[in-house]
């Protein structure tokens, strides 16, 4: 099986501490992340999963801004 750094499983879909583990940010803020609309999200039955190129596009949009922070 390949497996990440973190000698996981890759997977297409994060729990929100998986998710939280792989920001390095507390599962409180992950979840206000996901309910603010910051990181999207999917349902999957009545389970919350966030895809892993949500992640990639939420750290994108961070560095995009502070960029743009720097420029001014």
């Amino acid at each position: 099986m390949t497996t990440d750094t973190a000698n996981e499983p890759i997977r297409l879909v994060l729990t929100i501490e998986q998710a939280a583990r792989r920001l390095s940010i507390g599962r409180t803020h992950m979840y206000s992340l996901v309910m603010s609309g910051e990181v999207e999200s999917v349902t999957i039955g009545r389970l919350r999963r966030i895809p892993v190129e949500c992640l990639t596009e939420y750290v994108n949009k961070l560095r995009a801004a502070n960029h743009t922070d720097q420029a001014a």
